[in-house]
């Protein structure tokens, strides 16, 4: 088959990127998170009303919400009743020290015989520190229940849709940003723990503590209880207004740190170094970054200074709460009101004070019921999706006894799902057969659909129409895990881990030995350049791999390839990112790793490719011609057009 040289094509991106999917929701692909990903924020920060009602307005829609969610919460069920049984024992005795305070001061400190009555006092005074110590205990005790069950329902939830995640096909990751991933992942699966610490608790808690309250007020004195209950109202309205300004600065100072963090991620990352550098551009960035702090400050000191002659009046109506209780009392008692004494008067006021809280956090039950509904509602959108690439039920894994390097594309006609109705075929009505150890490349023009090619032997995409064989079994009949098990790939954008060269070389064999690793290395032409690191195969090779050439990410990235041994190669852009000796090199290391393999490599430099077994030209979607180079130059047709072109130094696109 002769020596064998490799193409090099464009930024292959035009077809994959292109893909919009399969009509996911518009908002996966156009929502700004917190963070300046891109994703959208599970919780308006801040408390803002009117905006986390609009952002729970966009939630999807999900058919027996409540019950999903109930099913999520099932296997921690005990806990959750102890929970509850907690949340009730602590809210009722969060009233007995009032009572107890009025048995201390009229029983014990103010007898009516006379002096304090000592043991009557002492034995008060220890069911006062029994009942604190027991509500302290049980409220450790709920603390931990809750944050347990409802980080383990997070902690299960986020690997499930991080699992289901996996499962999605490339198209999917084309069509939704980043950011919004991420988010789904973060915020939305992180307020999870929320429904049950907080909302659930504080539900059931506040209820129990307000109902309590009021009918302690009510034993004590039902005249005074009447005075604090028409007061009230206007203390919590107060106060809810003056929540809701402050909520709204807060919404905006948490929209600024967003800013600010996108600032960070954009100009501090190696690509924003780099630019800004080569811009000259540092000083720029300063100044953006330095009106954004301004900003930042400013919102803070707004957000300090918001309400406070208001919060200074309300705190003057709260203090005055119990001097009216007072007045009132001394009324009722010149009146002849004989039930009112020191104790009440002081267990009253202290009951009252503990009711403000309570009622401010029912007062959001809804919203809060309505958020966590929400959040749930985005997570089980993501887990409704399904994959366009899934196994049947009847797939089977690869025979490894048959001929594995056999790709047979029969009639193959591909279009992506969003393609509009005059748009061409990407693919219409291809056909090639590549034997088992064969170098076949594929050349042509821009958009002409070589990657795609490429793409849809693992079953990165499904054809539309027509079969594609690997060895002598159509691909949708095998499992697409063992089938991609048998196929390796080197792209032009090498991914490498910010970890150690040997741990982004186990990726492609967790197992493998020291020995293994060297071979590999050896063998894609970068052993010796690695051995020369101070710390050689321990050497972190930072954010995608930018501690590294790009000759040596690419020679890491094969040898990666030949840790897998894969019998089908395929080689898409693997040098085109490179310079000219860096392309030698690198060419030694593909020429080594194509040996006893099916090699398909997307070409865009022709002379590289000229010692192929089989040549495809690819345009418009249709293989228009096929030979070796020689033949392919004695067509005179599409081939030899682009040849000439290069050979004469005006290279074109031809990266897909």
């Amino acid at each position: 088959m002769g020596h064998r040289r490799f193409a090099r094509s464009g930024a292959n991106t035009a077809s994959p990127t292109g893909v919009s999917g399969r009509g996911y929701p518009e908002h996966m692909s156009g929502m700004r998170g917190a963070g300046g990903g891109g994703g959208g924020r599970g919780r308006v920060s801040g408390g803002d009303v009117a905006a986390q009602k609009a952002l729970n307005a966009t939630a999807p829609k999900i058919p027996n919400l409540l019950r999903r969610i109930g099913g999520l919460f099932a296997p921690h069920r005990t806990a959750i009743i102890v929970t509850m049984g907690l949340v009730l024992i602590g809210a009722a005795l969060s009233v007995v020290p009032p009572l107890l305070t009025q048995r201390a001061f009229d029983d014990g400190l103010f007898p009516k015989t006379g002096g304090p009555d000592m043991p009557v006092l002492i034995t008060i005074v220890i069911t006062m520190i029994v009942v604190f110590v027991g509500s302290a205990l049980l409220g450790v005790w709920q603390t931990y229940l809750t944050a347990s069950v409802g980080n383990k329902v997070m902690g299960a939830l986020r690997v499930r849709l991080f699992s289901h995640l996996q499962s999605m096909e490339l198209s999917f990751f084309t069509k939704t940003k980043t950011g919004i991933i991420q988010s789904r992942l973060q915020n939305d699966v992180g307020g999870v723990a929320n429904v049950l610490t907080n909302t659930m608790s504080s539900i059931l808690g506040n209820t129990v503590t307000v109902i309590a309250a009021f009918v302690a007020m009510l034993l004590l004195n039902w005249q005074l209880t009447i005075v604090a209950v028409v007061l009230m109202p206007i203390l919590v309205i107060a106060q809810r207004r003056v929540g809701q300004v402050r909520a709204r600065i807060a919404t905006k100072t948490q929209e600024s740190l967003s800013d600010m963090t996108a600032i960070t991620q954009e100009t501090l990352s190696v690509s924003g170094i780099l630019l800004s550098k080569s811009f000259n551009r540092q000083a720029t960035e300063v100044g953006r970054y330095s009106d954004e702090n301004q900003n930042q400050i400013r919102l803070q000191v707004s957000q300090a200074m918001s309400g406070q002659w208001f919060f200074a009046m309300v705190n003057i109506f709260l203090s005055s709460i119990p001097a009216i209780v007072y007045l009132v009392s001394g009324w009722l008692i010149l009146g002849g009101a004989n039930d009112i004494t020191a104790g009440t008067i002081v267990a009253f006021t202290t009951v009252q004070a503990r009711l403000l809280f309570p009622l401010l956090g029912l007062m959001r039950v809804a919203l809060d019921l309505q958020t966590s509904g929400a959040l749930f509602a985005r997570i089980f959108e993501y887990l409704d999706l399904k994959p366009a690439i899934a196994d049947r039920p009847d797939a089977v894994p690869v025979d490894p006894n048959r001929e594995l390097g056999r790709i047979e594309f029969d009639h193959v006609v591909f279009r992506y799902p969003d393609a509009r109705p005059e748009e061409r075929n990407t693919l219409d009505d291809v056909s090639f057969v590549i034997e088992p150890g064969e170098f076949a490349a594929f050349v042509g023009p821009s958009g002409a659909g070589k990657t795609t090619v490429s793409y849809l032997i693992p079953r990165f995409y499904d054809a539309t129409s027509g079969r594609i064989l690997f060895g002598e079994t159509e691909i949708r009949a095998l499992q697409q895990e063992s089938l991609v098990s048998h196929i390796g790939v080197v792209s032009q954008e090498t991914y490498l881990f910010h970890a150690t060269i040997a741990e982004n070389l186990r990726y492609a064999k967790p197992d493998a030995t020291q020995a293994e690793i060297e071979a590999a290395t050896r063998n894609a032409n970068i052993h010796d350049t690695i051995a020369g690191f101070p710390d050689g195969y321990d050497t972190v090779v930072g954010e995608r791999g930018y501690r590294l050439s790009g000759g040596e990410k690419q020679r890491i990235a094969i040898a990666r390839v030949l840790l897998k041994n894969p019998e089908v190669l395929i080689l898409d852009e693997a040098t085109s990112a490179l310079d000219s000796i860096s392309e030698r090199v690198v060419q030694q290391a593909l020429d080594t790793a194509s040996r006893g393999r099916t090699t398909i490599a997307i070409a865009h430099r022709l002379s590289t490719i000229v010692a192929a077994d089989v040549i495809f030209v690819i345009d418009h979607g249709q293989v228009v011609e096929r030979g070796t180079h020689r033949e392919l130059l004695g067509l005179d047709g599409v081939y030899s057009r682009l040849y000439r072109e290069q050979v004469q130094g005006s290279e074109p696109a031809l990266d897909n």
